[in-house]
């Protein structure tokens, strides 16, 4: 059985926490297939919050684990999306 691992994080300070998040990230950077960032931006305005949605791959254990330090950040929460399917 394969299994599709998504990540969603949600950043309520994006200015201020996206440093930490960036770090992990990059530590987590052989697990992460695909990364989409959302947030509202236009010429005179910049979104304090955002979302960020990962593809993950790799070992489970990388998934939960990088769910569980995201979430211990002030201001960042997570939801784990598997999509499982057979061959």
């Amino acid at each position: 059985m394969d299994k599709h691992l998504i990540l969603c994080v949600h950043i309520t300070n994006r200015v201020q926490k996206a440093p930490e998040v960036q770090q992990l990230f990059t530590s987590y950077g052989n697990n992460i297939k695909t990364r989409l960032g959302l947030h509202e931006v236009s010429e005179t305005f910049n979104s304090k919050a955002g979302v960020i949605i990962l593809e993950m791959v790799g070992d489970e254990a990388k998934f939960d684990q990088l769910a569980a330090q995201l979430d211990g950040i002030e201001g960042v929460e997570c939801h784990k999306v598997v999509f499982t399917h057979q061959k």
